[in-house]
């Protein structure tokens, strides 16, 4: 008789709403990750108890909100209106409960359907919930999801509001830390999108008055701008756009009820074809839609009645309709952009000429271009996934779509070696490989043309599918793998150049990382350790006592598949690539890559005594 798993009724098991969210925590917060990205799930998790804050402050409740992460505790206290007190425990560990549902309390909400502070509160260790509300004040609090005690204050005179504090459970978030330029970008979206509202982070204040045309500000240096920022503002709509004089691509800041949709949606979709339609029909010519957004920045915010996204994370919409009696997105969007975008136009002569000049100066590169660049589509579809320059992951397989595409990483790493020992490696899922042949070229100041005619930036640029836009990003991660070595220091700064000089974006919306690997294996007949610096090698040291072995890793290459697992799998570290709002990407990348000047070497001798000081201070 052949052994058959037996089906009845004991293998039938219902879990609790916290058991299933920990359990599955990936269908309501994306990924886990450790807090190195932007989309983690730890700041899917403020952004949760954030969201329920924002929707008080839209429906009139509450100006200021505030905020503060002290190492892994997350305090937000808003003065909305506070939870009903008789329901503070339900609307936190109760399914299918919370004022979402009631359209008349919370009308073009962010938050949906009272999944959010569920999620938080499952998913930490400590989670405690206060309400203030008539004079009265009642708490609650939960560890993993289950209550540990509850409070109810018969007076107080508290002001009224909701306080939320958690900490993220460290056996689902592993060896997470919370990093302040992420939770910051995320505020600033906030106030951007409710002009009037004051956020305060661990004592630092934020507020916008020009909405969407401060983003634009801070995304884009005001003399990289080609024009100043169009600033078209409706009931339900808002829009920014300029033209960059140096980028390349496109790029694209959307929203919807206030959240960032990274993915895009149906109102982007449409926002991009109505720039289209109204350029056209202003100028009374046929242009390429590629021509009139090329280098275009710009954000774009709606505010729908119950929209349908494609997630629970919210990144992308998939809703055609605005709700009530309003036109569908498509019509909603174009006829506000027509009507508005022309007037514009109409009114501001310099701008439209500036515009019509930039579009012709597209025309007429994508022309002098078209011949390179259909030959190097040609080569990049001949090596592709049948060469060994790129080992894609099994999620870009077929044509259905994947849950874990947020997941997705491509690795680009030098030499055979290293690559080999990444591929054998990695989960062939979600892990992809790009390997380089010897050093890239230096691109600064240069055209686009050399990504087409550079065999390796050619083949780059097609594994990633930024040609034109961001929005097609094969992969969530794109993270730079090489040695920790002079050389392998030198391709990561010439590779980054490559990306600030012709697909910024992909820097700017947190999509590139370096992959730190160990300097050093530190063993005996029991334990392995492995270290990063020399401090966890030193401790590393004492903790093995008496004489452990080390080893120095000098390349990837020497590094085993079976070890590299460790350091690709569940325990990665990534480094984010971030870009200095004090310095625009021209001046950085002239300071950094540009012809050697007194100031760069004086920076280079600097730096190199206080490197050479800590090395004395370690002796």
């Amino acid at each position: 008789m052949s052994a058959q798993s037996n089906y009845t009724e004991d293998n039938i098991r219902s879990l609790d709403w916290k058991e299933h969210i920990r359990m599955r925590p990936g269908m309501y917060i994306g990924k886990l990750g450790d807090g190195s990205s932007p989309d983690d799930g730890i700041y899917i998790l403020v952004k949760e108890v954030l969201d329920n804050s924002i929707d008080e402050y839209v429906m009139g409740a509450g100006k200021t909100i505030e905020i503060s992460i002290q190492g892994n505790k997350v305090i937000v206290r808003d003065y909305g209106r506070g939870i009903p007190l008789g329901k503070v425990v339900d609307v936190v560990s109760k399914m299918n409960t919370g004022g979402k549902y009631d359209s008349k309390a919370f009308k073009k909400s962010v938050g949906l359907n009272g999944v959010g502070t569920k999620a938080v509160n499952a998913l930490s260790n400590y989670f405690r919930v206060e309400s203030t509300r008539d004079g009265k004040s009642a708490s609650a609090e939960f560890e993993q999801g289950n209550l540990i005690n509850q409070d109810l204050l018969e007076d107080t005179s508290r002001r009224k509001g909701t306080k939320v504090s958690f900490v993220p459970d460290e056996s689902i978030f592993k060896n997470y830390k919370f990093r302040n330029e992420y939770v910051i970008k995320l505020l600033k979206n906030y106030v951007y999108l409710n002009p009037g509202l004051t956020i305060i982070f661990n004592g630092e204040k934020y507020y916008s008055e020009n909405g969407l045309k401060d983003l634009l500000s801070e995304n884009i240096n005001e003399t990289d701008r080609l024009y100043p920022i169009i600033h078209l503002k409706g009931d339900d709509i808002e829009v920014a756009l300029t033209h960059s004089k140096t980028q390349y691509s496109e790029e694209y800041h959307s929203f919807v009820n206030g959240q960032n949709t990274t993915q895009g949606g149906t109102h982007l979709a449409a926002y991009r074809e109505a720039i289209v339609k109204t350029v056209r029909e202003y100028y009374g010519k046929n242009y390429e839609a590629s021509d009139i957004r090329k280098s275009i920045v710009t954000a774009v915010s709606i505010k729908v009645m119950e929209p349908v996204f494609e997630s629970q994370t919210k990144t992308k919409l998939g809703s055609t309709d605005m709700g009530g009696h309003l036109p569908t997105v498509r019509t909603y969007i174009n006829d506000f952009v027509k009507t508005q975008l022309d007037n514009f136009l109409h009114k501001n002569a310099d701008t439209a000429e500036k515009i019509q000049r930039k579009i012709l100066q597209a025309e007429r590169e994508r022309k002098e271009l078209s011949g390179i660049r259909k030959l190097a589509k040609d080569r990049a579809k001949k090596a592709s996934l049948h060469n060994k320059k790129l080992r894609d992951c099994r999620v870009h397989f077929g044509d259905t779509k994947n849950e874990r595409n947020l997941e997705t990483t491509l690795f680009i790493t030098e030499g055979d070696s290293a690559s080999g020992s990444i591929t054998k490696s990695r989960d062939v899922n979600t892990q992809a490989v790009f390997s380089l042949k010897g050093k890239p070229l230096n691109c600064y100041g240069l055209s686009k043309k050399i990504v087409y005619e550079n065999e390796e930036f050619n083949l780059l640029q097609a594994a990633l599918n930024i040609e034109e836009s961001l929005e097609d990003l094969r992969y969530n991660n794109v993270v730079i793998a090489t040695d920790a070595d002079v050389d392998g220091m030198h391709i990561r700064l010439l590779l980054i150049t490559f990306f600030l000089q012709f697909f910024p974006e992909v820097i700017k919306e947190g999509h590139l990382y370096i992959l730190q690997t160990p300097l050093f294996r530190v063993r005996n007949k029991k334990e392995t350790i492995y270290c990063y610096s020399e401090d966890e090698r030193r401790n590393a040291i004492e903790k093995l006592k008496p004489k452990p072995e080390i080893t120095r890793f000098k390349g990837l290459g020497e590094i085993s598949p079976d070890e590299f697992k460790h350091f690709i799998g569940e325990d990665i570290r990534l480094d984010p690539i971030m870009l200095d709002d004090n310095m625009s990407i021209e001046e950085l990348l002239a300071f950094y890559m540009g012809k050697n000047t007194p100031t760069r070497q004086e920076f280079i001798i600097d730096n190199l005594k206080v490197e050479l000081d800590l090395i004395e201070e370690e002796k």
